[in-house]
């Protein structure tokens, strides 16, 4: 017996469910449209069915992953760039999504984070301590101006 493939408003129905629990951008949805056997118009309507009832929107997407990124994970600016284009994120987006990072908050996230590092590196010559705690920063995604400021501001004062 052969399996039927699905009509268009069961996979749509599955998408907005797929989008409302989650803030999800367009190449996420794509993967997931891809599981299902439908034609390619069929995608496209979908997709643009869940733009027009607001279930898709990348400027959300992007100001939301954004801001979580920074306040749970504690990601700088560079990092949350690169995977927003990973995730196909257009510029105009991406930029929106920084200027909602409140600057001084940001600094003092920085500034917690490398408090933090150096404390765990107690009995490191000052060499190490320096490049240990600038790697942490830096992989971390923060920029390389604000980490190496912040090292030298950090163990100038020990």
């Amino acid at each position: 017996m052969k399996a039927t493939p699905p009509d268009i408003q069961s996979v749509l129905k599955k998408l907005e469910y797929f989008c409302s629990y989650q803030e999800r951008c367009h190449s996420e949805v794509d993967q997931k449209l891809a599981s299902f056997p439908i034609s390619f118009r069929e995608k496209q309507e979908i997709k643009t069915t869940l733009i027009e009832r607001g279930f898709l929107n990348e400027g959300r997407f992007a100001t939301t992953f954004a801001g979580s990124k920074f306040r749970q994970k504690k990601w700088g600016k560079i990092k949350i760039v690169r995977e927003l284009k990973f995730r196909k994120i257009s510029e105009a987006n991406i930029r929106l999504a920084l200027r909602q990072i409140d600057e001084e908050e940001y600094h003092k996230t920085l500034h917690q984070l490398a408090e933090k590092r150096l404390g765990e590196l107690k009995n490191e010559k000052p060499l190490v301590k320096k490049k240990k705690l600038s790697d942490y920063l830096l992989y971390r995604g923060w920029e390389p101006d604000l980490v190496f400021e912040k090292v030298n501001q950090l163990l100038t004062r020990d």
